[in-house]
């Protein structure tokens, strides 16, 4: 239990994807690039933590790669692996934002404490109060029709959630793809997201538009600063709001709640900075009666399981997760076995730590740049 960290080593990793993906603020092609950490204790116990940054939404994989290994990797040497709430603090002392890096060395931790415990992620958070989380995937090809096969396969695969990323080509054609899916779909529960791709102007008409198809809730329409649209929006449309970039942190989630900009909050470990921090954020939720969504972002199977171990610790997270990349979108995971999804649901591990390990062969054939802390 007093095993302390020995070394650290980072990979700088790009991942090719299957498909192109347009979203309100930005348009994903190629490859996903995100920053992988592992430490190791003096008994040679192995931790696993990613980051997953977006450089339109939190930042870049260099800037995470320099933000631990310069500033957060004196935090971890030599330090014991259980005293988490310590670094976690000391972390946020020592560098503002990089809320992804500070994700990575928070899910490392758990990873290699409980594995020490043997205990998974979740008993440490807390106890488990699901082993099983619906999945949604999202469609945001530019080409609807490779989305429709997609919804065929998932469809097939026992999927019940989709999100459909709104907002990047016009109108006409989100309300398109809302009726066709709605028609040709009836077992999903569809949702839409603009990450704020819409401007605050056009929003209260075209968002009564969306009110006619029943949908499960409209992500972030408008941007993170625009709060007073979002809250007139939420007063004023049928349909559930869900607030994403709105809420990075603790103070902003309790705005949203005294402001009433949202009827949910969307949960990420990577723009909050830890599986704790959003268990917290789904406690003020909680307190303002607004229940939440398991996001996520670009991600590998690591932080997906991260994420299902945060939200089978934390009852408000009720809205489902959408930790679908490592099975849907990206060509080739990372994990040493396939990210645990049956019939449409994500299954929580019950083995020591997050459940799984990372390919070490993959992750190397995929590293940009890698180094070593120690």
């Amino acid at each position: 239990m007093h095993d302390k960290i020995k070394t650290l080593t980072l990979w700088h990793v790009a991942l090719p994807v299957s498909t192109p993906r347009d979203h309100g603020i930005g348009l994903v092609v190629g490859d996903v690039e995100v920053v992988i950490l592992k430490i190791t204790t003096d008994s040679g116990v192995i931790g696993w933590g990613e980051a997953s940054p977006w450089p339109v939404f939190t930042g870049t994989a260099e800037a995470t790669m320099s933000a631990i290994e310069r500033y957060l990797s004196p935090l971890l040497i030599g330090r014991c692996v259980a005293e988490i709430p310590a670094i976690m603090q000391q972390a946020d002392k020592t560098i503002v934002g990089h809320p992804e890096a500070k994700a990575a060395v928070e899910t490392a931790l758990l990873d290699a404490y409980g594995k020490l415990c043997e205990l998974p992620v979740w008993a440490l958070l807390g106890g488990c109060y699901r082993t099983e989380i619906p999945l949604s995937v999202s469609l945001a090809d530019p080409d609807f029709a490779r989305d429709l096969d997609l919804a065929d396969r998932i469809r097939d695969a026992g999927v019940r959630i989709v999100k459909v990323k709104t907002g990047t080509q016009g109108h006409d054609f989100d309300l398109h793809r809302l009726e066709t899916l709605k028609r040709d779909y009836p077992e999903f529960d569809i949702r839409a997201d603009y990450n704020q791709g819409m401007q605050a102007f056009e929003a209260m008409r075209r968002l009564q538009d969306l009110d006619e198809f029943g949908l499960g809730f409209i992500e972030q329409p408008v941007a993170a600063s625009n709060r007073m649209v979002m809250a007139q929006l939420c007063a004023s449309i049928s349909t559930p709001l869900l607030a994403d970039e709105s809420v990075f942190d603790l103070p902003q989630a309790f705005e949203a709640v005294r402001d009433e900009i949202c009827n949910g909050i969307s949960v990420k470990i990577m723009k909050c900075g830890g599986l704790r921090r959003g268990q917290q954020i789904a406690a003020v939720a909680e307190a303002g009666g607004l229940p939440c969504y398991g996001g996520d972002m670009f991600e590998t199977g690591v932080a997906h399981l991260a994420g299902a171990h945060m939200i089978a610790a934390t009852p408000n997270i009720s809205l489902g997760c959408e930790f679908y990349q490592a099975t849907w979108y990206l060509e080739e995971d990372l994990l040493d076995q396939p990210f645990p999804v049956v019939d449409g649901k994500v299954v929580v591990p019950s083995t020591p730590g997050l459940g799984a390990s990372v390919n070490e062969v993959t992750l190397k054939r995929y590293a940009r740049s890698t180094c070593t802390v120690s």
